[in-house]
């Protein structure tokens, strides 16, 4: 039975013109006409019993000639000329029936109505039974909901929660669009899920307040300085990266000249090098499972003072010439490689890298962080499937690379899995904008985080690895990895370029809904792609659990003679590197 109460009166008009996705429909009566609005929808008689094809308003345009005269560059102009008219996009075909499922909303066209059908406005009771349609959630006890239907208050949003994580996802909205609280709402939801699992990139530690704490969700912090050289850091919370994690070429780019004369020496010492020290630590543990496999890229802890001793004796080495001692074959080729290995290894805002403790030299240390990280709800000590990664302290020169790392990390022992093991991981990727950027050199330590990205873009979903970007500027955001996503929510965009990139990455025929981004409120959506039977404007409804992300009130704040400052407690965090 169809969910449409259509009575031949209530037509709004007729189809005029035919296109393989554009319909133009003529208006007789001026009344009708006025109630249209552009982006609301209307039903269709298809050429088939039991279907109505379904679209999306585009443009409406009244009678404005009475004469056959000239209109130039206009496509519609003998229509304009002629009659009231609306353009509309379709969208999809509801059936009456399909299979053993009665009113299905399919985003297909098979058949294209004929000239002369009926076409009907959706409103009232009919737009209501249509949103109630295509909300109609999987058999899931928790179906994932972010709000309400901006054309329809009363129903409810559902999105399919399987789509949009297999299939990549974009959050974009200008600052203060009410973004952050799209992100609550949907993190919330995951970690309610008896195995959630999934990976919050916090650069700003908005998500890792009092304020965002929830069973199902674990905070972690990335080291400071006041955390080093400590034992049991993990277990408390904090992230070390050891070194010896990163892969031969992160490592040079963090600390080779390219430009030095001597820079193919040093690369060349520092893996030779490296790779004997990876083979001592193994042999010094008795290993026999490792020590045959393990190439320069291989996760095996090793200690850099060696390392370092090794440079600096070849850097002065002396050996026997013709007329006694002569400077060896490295003799001050090393000397500013040694330097700036040294720097680095004692800056303590890189701590978290170099300056490891007894337990980060443990060969099953890697094991402990990737089960943190990666295990879901139930299986996870902490019975935390959301992991929330603070990395709002971490230098933004490095701040690409060590996010690539996690990302890489995460890729590689999913990639690992055995597939009957493989259990999915979203990674949220907040400001991506910082770290999966358009443009890098090509040598910089960034370009290779970002290869980290476009890999999971690219070959994520055979793995299991998903993707959410968000940001405030999608069009400083890596056009690689963005056009691999398949779903969008866009809250209000007012930059032209923004609203340009998340146009191009939309299908022709629903790119004029692009239009609405710069004039949506505040935690309004709209939302694209295979998530959402319909593109659509959603009303994201308020999260329980809140970042700290609302907007600063300047003049009421300025307006308070009690307001309070600590810039003395400020200028010592920045001394220490902590805000704790």
């Amino acid at each position: 039975m169809s969910i449409f109460k259509f009575e031949d009166k209530q037509s709004i008009g007729t189809v005029y013109s035919v296109d393989t996705s554009t319909l133009v429909i003529k208006i007789e009566d001026l009344d009708k006409l006025r109630r249209l609005q552009v982006n609301h929808l209307v039903a269709i008689k298809s050429s088939k019993s039991g279907q109505f094809l379904i679209g999306i308003i585009n443009r409406i345009t009244r009678k404005q000639f009475d004469d056959q005269t000239e209109v130039e560059n206009s496509e519609l102009s003998s229509f304009i000329l002629t009659e009231n008219i609306i353009k509309v996009n379709l969208i999809g075909t509801i059936l009456d029936k399909y299979g053993s499922k009665e009113n299905v909303f399919k985003r297909t066209l098979d058949t294209v109505p004929e000239i002369d059908a009926m076409c009907f406005s959706l409103e009232g009771e009919n737009i209501t039974n249509f949103m109630r349609t295509i909300s109609t959630q999987e058999d899931y006890a928790t179906p994932l909901s972010i709000g309400n239907y901006s054309i329809d208050e009363q129903a409810k949003a559902f999105l399919d929660g399987d789509k949009l994580f297999q299939r990549h996802a974009v959050i974009v909205g200008s600052t203060g669009s009410g973004k952050s609280w799209c992100v609550a709402k949907l993190i919330e939801q995951v970690a309610t899920l008896p195995m959630a699992n999934a990976l919050l990139f916090d650069i700003h530690g908005e998500y890792s307040t009092d304020s965002f704490k929830a069973n199902g969700i674990q905070h972690f912090k990335v080291a400071t300085p006041s955390d080093l050289g400590k034992k049991g850091n993990l277990e408390k919370g904090i992230l070390m990266l050891p070194y010896w994690l990163l892969s031969y070429e992160e490592m040079l780019a963090m600390l080779l000249d390219r430009s030095d004369s001597n820079a193919p020496n040093q690369a060349m010492l520092f893996s030779k090098i490296v790779f004997e020290e990876k083979l001592a630590f193994l042999n010094s543990i008795g290993d026999t499972e490792f020590k045959d496999a393990i190439t320069i890229d291989s996760p095996i802890p090793y200690k850099m003072d060696n390392v370092i001793n090794k440079l600096k004796s070849l850097d002065t080495e002396r050996v026997a010439g013709a007329r006694g001692d002569k400077a060896g074959p490295f003799n001050g080729k090393l000397t500013r490689f040694i330097q700036r290995l040294e720097a680095k290894s004692q800056d303590k805002r890189l701590g978290f890298l170099f300056q490891i403790s007894t337990d980060e030299l443990d060969i099953n240390w890697m094991s402990k962080l990737c089960e943190n990280l990666i295990l879901g709800s139930e299986i996870n000590s902490n019975n935390a499937g959301v992991k929330i990664l603070d990395f709002s302290e971490v230098p933004s020169d490095v701040l690409p690379l060590i996010i690539g790392l996690v990302a890489r990390l995460v890729f590689s022992i999913q990639q690992w899995t055995s597939k009957e093991n493989q259990h999915p991981i979203s990674l949220l990727c907040d400001e991506a904008h910082l770290y999966i950027p358009e443009r890098t050199s090509q040598d910089s330590a960034s370009s290779l985080g970002l290869k980290s990205f476009e890999r999971i873009a690219k070959e994520g979903r055979k793995y299991g690895v998903s993707l959410t970007v968000i940001s405030q500027r999608p069009s400083e955001v890596n056009r690689t990895v963005l056009s691999q996503c398949n779903n969008f929510i866009s809250l209000r965009l007012s930059n032209a370029e923004d609203q340009s990139v998340i146009k191009k990455l939309l299908p022709d025929n629903l790119a004029g809904l692009t239009d609405v981004l710069p004039v949506l409120d505040i935690g309004e959506a709209l939302v694209v792609g295979d998530c959402s039977l319909l593109p659509t404007r959603i009303l994201i409804d308020e999260p329980t659990i809140k970042p700290e992300s609302a907007t600063v009130k300047f003049w009421k704040e300025w307006s308070d003679k009690d307001a309070k400052q600590d810039v003395k407690n400020a200028v010592i965090g920045l001394r220490k590197q902590t805000k704790s």
